[in-house]
């Protein structure tokens, strides 16, 4: 994870800190296993090394991009793992002739006892949580009564990571022959999948209503009003440190004041007064004019750009770069 943070550095184009990204967990598995040692921890420590000493205030397109990306791939990896165990499905009923109804009561067998050892170490651990926190003072989120313990205990779906969990058995033992249980682990994974992701998922609405649970908004939004607040004090901060060492205009220094402002006001509207954030309001109403303005002129220049390309002696690389950087800039 260090030497990943390094090369990040190094790198800088979002493109090739993305690829990076996608190499490491493959290198931090193999080495985890050429040791000895557990590549699925590695893998697993590696990303959260990454996700507390990566981060890169100003690498707003980086960021942008690897969130895309790792998007795209989850949902990829997510349907090819359903669509494979599928397939495995098919084999599975095959071999199964005659013995349906009593793979399908392990199947509800094994999504009892799942769904019922997750409430039976929620209920101790909640409460021994809540007793733990309140000793020490912490202010992190725990389940407040019985009734969010038991939402989030039907909250508890199985998905990928079960589907992978079964598809990782080998089809067949070193000395050739075929994995014992191997069908009947692949049907009771997707008996739990189909009993947790479709049943408990479709209900779990319908749960949160009838025990009448609702978020805690009021600490969010003063959460969100604290940090807007911290923004907006750290972009004055900055630029007073400019000021020492440049000279502005006024109307310019005045200008950029409004914006250090605007930076919290934006995030929480509720950080300003009543008459402040109407005023506000009616500022933000001209720039959401201005903005849309802004985006049609881009997309005029954008189109023109593009129309380029097919123009006889154009060269498309110069295209490329071009309408990159108007991306880039409508994207600020």
């Amino acid at each position: 994870g260090w030497l990943t943070i390094k090369l990040m550095g190094l790198l800088g184009d979002a493109t090739l800190q993305v690829g990076l990204t996608l190499l490491v967990p493959f290198v931090s598995y193999v080495l985890a296993e050429e040791l000895q040692g557990s590549g699925v921890l590695a893998v697993l420590t590696t990303a959260l090394f990454l996700a507390e000493h990566a981060a890169d205030a100003d690498d707003v397109l980086g960021r942008l991009t690897g969130r895309t990306f790792w998007e795209i791939v989850d949902t990829l990896v997510t349907g090819v793992a359903f669509g494979l165990i599928g397939l495995e499905l098919r084999n599975v009923f095959g071999m199964s002739v005659g013995r349906a109804w009593q793979m399908t009561g392990w199947g509800l067998v094994i999504v009892a006892v799942v769904v019922g050892v997750r409430l039976l170490w929620l209920l101790p651990a909640t409460w021994l949580a809540k007793r733990l926190h309140n000793r020490r003072d912490y202010s992190e989120e725990l389940p407040a009564s019985w009734r969010e313990t038991v939402v989030m205990w039907w909250a508890g779906m199985r998905g990928v990571a079960t589907v992978a969990l079964a598809l990782a058995i080998p089809l067949k033992t070193d000395d050739g022959k075929p994995f014992p249980g191997r069908d009947e682990i692949v049907f009771i994974a997707f008996a739990v999948i189909m009993a947790t992701l479709v049943f408990q998922g479709l209900t779990l609405p319908w749960l949160v209503r009838r025990l009448r649970v609702r978020a805690d908004t009021d600490a969010e939004a003063a959460l969100e009003r604290d940090l807007a607040i911290r923004a907006a004090k750290a972009a004055r901060q900055r630029l007073r440190e400019i000021q020492e060492v440049e000279e502005f205009p006024q109307e310019v220094v005045e200008r950029l004041l409004r914006l250090a402002y605007d930076v919290g006001a934006r995030i929480s509207p509720e950080m300003v007064d009543e008459d402040r954030r109407e005023a506000y309001a009616q500022r933000a109403e001209r720039l959401r004019a201005v903005s849309r303005v802004q985006r049609e002129m881009m997309s005029a220049a954008r189109h023109a750009v593009l129309s380029a390309r097919s123009e006889t002696g154009t060269d498309p690389e110069v295209v490329d770069r071009v309408l990159r950087q108007l991306d880039v800039r409508s994207l600020r």
